[in-house]
């Protein structure tokens, strides 16, 4: 039998609608392994027999699949194993480097970024993979000549005067630097961003009093500040012999923050006389900021392979960076990787002030990957290691609570609040969610305590007035001022599926049952797989006499799963409908 040969990247170029590369193209400005006349995989046909034409695919359609769904490590493997198999496919060395860059396989990505580089005048994230070879190694003027290469364009308006502003200082040449980094001030709100890498750059110079000054500069800019800004300039005050000045830097930022879990463990290190201050930043940790700061942007612009890329750069300069170990675990967590997050958080440094906060994301991502006791442990670890901190007992209790444990629950929140002694203004959501544990756990004069003062302290917060509302309504209480609350919860979160049911199942309770109906259903186009949501549709209808649709609405809150108490009353419903009406009176 004749064996026909078939173009493959002809037949690849036909399943890539929608790619990492197109992804890079716009957050990089430019084209990314592009061929050099601008089209992309506009390779030299190539012929491959069948067998190994079916083997080729298959490894691409997997990595294709396994890319769609934002799962790196099996479309790296995958578009490795098919570029393997054929490396002339400029369309298979392109995934295969970018997903090696994405999985931080560094030695791997540059050996792919000189092919990919083969084929193309500019090729921002190549560049960027070969530039921190360079600087791992110590050669910043080779990092300067390749970052030349990148585009005017796009991300790298900025990208390139900041990153070439630090090779210039890694090769001695502050004063070019600062030249160069100029570029930045008065351009494109880039004014902050000017001046907190020209303090690190004087600063890496040794002129710290010039550091000082654009340190102080970024802090009365627009971005004011920063918890990264307050951790530079404080300890910069700690390297000068001047905690005290540190402490009043970080006390500013503690007093705009309150509650924050990362300015305290800084605190402590400043007031402590016998600890170290933190070294300053080397040219080649500057690189590495700076790729952090790229990283940063675009994960806050949702382009989470982007940023895992710049992440992964970041990191290869300074394995020791937990701000990136965060972010880095952060994107794991957006992509349902869970357990790369808690290998990502375990890396991070025991004396790190931020390690306090990766033990507590760690607990989180135990509980989504269904280890519940590990969860509960590490946060009664966390509590008993820090009698002075409230906020794992508040994990422990909310994590509790998801899992209907809610006596368990109201405990953990008790002894929190036992920790935060004066409860102020910021305490309303620990209220909250102890109020919810009480009420669950049919505690209702306390749960009823309890929301009364959460909204004491945030009389217009949404979710309160909408939870002791919605009691209210069915314990038959004051109704009156309970579809007030709700209707102004409503109208503070008029997408909020849960509120707007509770407007409609208030409106069902007075016997209002037509703008219930209309109500009830907005809910469930906001929500469509809540039971209970469900449930009172279904009750709404048929008080209308729209019995079949009754039937049909309490028949999909059943197949929802709802709470076994429920489902038992909605099998009652849907074998023998509703009794008679029993409006309540308004109140």
């Amino acid at each position: 039998m004749q064996r026909h040969k078939t173009n493959t990247s002809s037949w690849i170029k036909r399943f890539c609608a929608v790619s990492m590369t197109a992804i890079l193209i716009s957050a990089c400005g430019a084209g990314i392994a592009g061929s050099k006349d601008g089209g992309i995989g506009n390779d030299i046909p190539q012929q491959i027999t069948l067998e190994k034409e079916g083997s080729v695919f298959g490894d691409f359609l997997a990595g294709r699949h396994a890319e769609s769904v934002h799962d790196a490590p099996v479309a790296a493997r995958y578009f490795g194993q098919a570029y393997r198999k054929a490396p002339d496919n400029p369309e298979l060395l392109k995934r295969s480097f970018l997903f090696s860059a994405m999985e931080g396989k560094m030695e791997e990505a540059s050996k792919l970024a000189l092919k990919v580089l083969e084929n193309t005048d500019s090729e921002p994230v190549a560049t960027l993979v070969l530039m921190t070879g360079d600087v791992v190694k110590g050669d910043f003027a080779a990092a300067e000549k390749r970052l030349d290469l990148l585009p005017k364009t796009g991300v790298s308006t900025f990208m390139r005067p900041l990153l070439k502003a630090w090779a210039l200082a890694g090769a001695g040449k502050t004063a070019e630097a600062l030249k160069e980094l100029s570029r930045l001030s008065g351009e494109g709100g880039y004014d902050s961003l000017h001046d907190m890498h020209a303090a690190l750059i004087n600063e890496a110079g040794g002129k710290d009093k010039e550091a000082e000054a654009y340190y102080l500069k970024a802090v009365n800019s627009a971005a004011g500040l920063t918890l990264r800004v307050t951790e530079l300039l404080g300890a910069l005050y700690e390297r000068q012999g001047q905690p005290e000045k540190a402490l009043e830097v970080y006390g500013k930022y503690q007093t705009a923050h309150p509650g924050s879990l990362l300015i305290d463990p800084i605190i402590t290190r400043a007031g402590n006389k016998k600890s170290a201050a933190p070294d300053s930043i080397s040219p080649k940790d500057g690189i590495s900021e700076a790729l952090f700061g790229i990283a940063s942007s675009m994960r806050q612009q949702n382009a989470q392979d982007s940023a895992l890329i710049f992440t992964r750069l970041a990191l290869r300069l300074k394995p020791n960076f937990p701000i990136a170990q965060i972010l880095l675990a952060d994107i794991h967590e957006a992509q349902a990787r869970p357990d790369d997050a808690n290998k990502a958080y375990m890396k991070i440094d025991k004396a790190s002030p931020f390690n306090w906060t990766a033990r507590l994301r760690i607990a989180t991502n135990y509980n989504t990957l269904g280890k519940l006791d590990e969860a509960v442990s590490l946060l009664k670890k966390m509590a008993a290691e820090r009698p002075d901190l409230y906020t794992p007992l508040v994990e422990l209790g909310n994590l509790l609570r998801s899992h209907s444990r809610f006596k368990e629950a109201v405990k953990a929140y008790d002894q929190a609040l036992k920790r935060v002694g004066k409860i102020e203004p910021h305490h309303w959501s620990l209220l909250y969610s102890r109020g919810i544990a009480l009420e669950r756990s049919k505690q209702w004069d306390k749960a009823e305590a309890d929301f009364l003062k959460a909204l004491e302290f945030e009389p217009d917060q949404p979710f309160v007035l909408n939870y002791l509302g919605y009691s209210w309504v069915e314990k038959g209480l004051h109704i009156n001022k309970a579809q007030k609350m709700i209707e102004k919860a409503v109208k503070l979160r008029p997408r909020d599926g849960y509120i707007v049911d509770s407007l409609g199942w208030v409106q069902y309770r007075l016997g209002n049952y037509l703008p219930a109906v209309k109500n009830l259903e907005r809910a469930i186009e906001l929500r469509p797989e809540d039971p209970t949501i469900n449930d009172h549709l279904g009750d709404a209808y048929w008080r209308i006499g729209r019995k079949l649709e009754a039937g049909f609405q309490w028949r999909r809150a059943l197949s929802l799963k709802p709470e076994e108490d429920l489902a038992e009353i909605i099998q009652d419903k849907i074998d023998n409908g509703l009794g008679p009406a029993e409006p309540i009176k308004a109140q």
